[in-house]
């Protein structure tokens, strides 16, 4: 199998990781730019994950009518009864602040224990087909946030995020490694599978 399919998000960093995912794939991944596809935004008012995703894919798909992939993604902590969520990339109110939206979960989790700092990042891939159909796989990372940002790898909350069963945080993790059990790595796992199971 190897299928151009067009990449919904302008997020250079997504597009690296689902490159990197998805070479062995045998799909291959072009931008939007590559595609000659407007730039247009599109407004992520969806509450969860699925619907964002979905709508990213399916407005894509209509502006270039090939096959579109979209990833919508974030960090849910417990003690926070699941926040950011969908508002991962604009929780400190400006869209694509890393600095700042780790600053701001840090301060709301300053006096809480490391044991209940439990949290999990979550990726949601929908992959949508010139006819309408399409595809939706979920994946998860299960882990802990701490107080001071950890390395320079990765983005986002990357440089709090502690994956279950490893002392380092993301930001620190080699990202062929973090490539191999993130989040986006387990959607990605899942979507081929579903694929697979079609056929395709």
């Amino acid at each position: 199998m190897d299928t151009i399919i067009v990449a919904a998000t302008q997020n250079k960093h997504k597009i690296k990781e689902i490159e990197a995912i998805t070479g062995d794939f045998g799909l291959n991944i072009i931008s939007r730019g590559e595609a000659d596809i407007p730039d247009v935004e599109i407004i992520e008012d969806g509450n969860t994950f699925e619907e964002n995703s979905y709508k990213k894919a399916y407005e894509i798909m209509k502006l270039c009518g090939k096959i579109t992939i979209a990833d919508d993604s974030g960090l849910e902590v417990d003690c926070l009864d699941g926040a950011p969520g969908v508002y991962s990339a604009r929780f400190a109110g400006v869209d694509g602040d890393d600095e700042a939206n780790n600053r701001k979960l840090i301060d709301l989790l300053k006096d809480i224990p490391y044991e209940k700092r439990t949290a999990r990042f979550v990726s949601v891939i929908t992959m949508v087909f010139p006819d309408g159909d399409s595809i939706v796989a979920r994946g998860e990372v299960e882990g802990h946030i701490v107080l001071q940002p950890q390395g320079n790898n990765g983005f986002g909350y990357d440089p709090l995020f502690v994956p279950e069963g490893c002392d380092k945080t993301f930001g620190q993790i080699e990202p062929e490694i973090k490539n191999s059990m993130s989040h986006r790595a387990n959607a990605l796992k899942a979507l081929r599978k579903k694929l697979e199971e079609r056929g395709f």
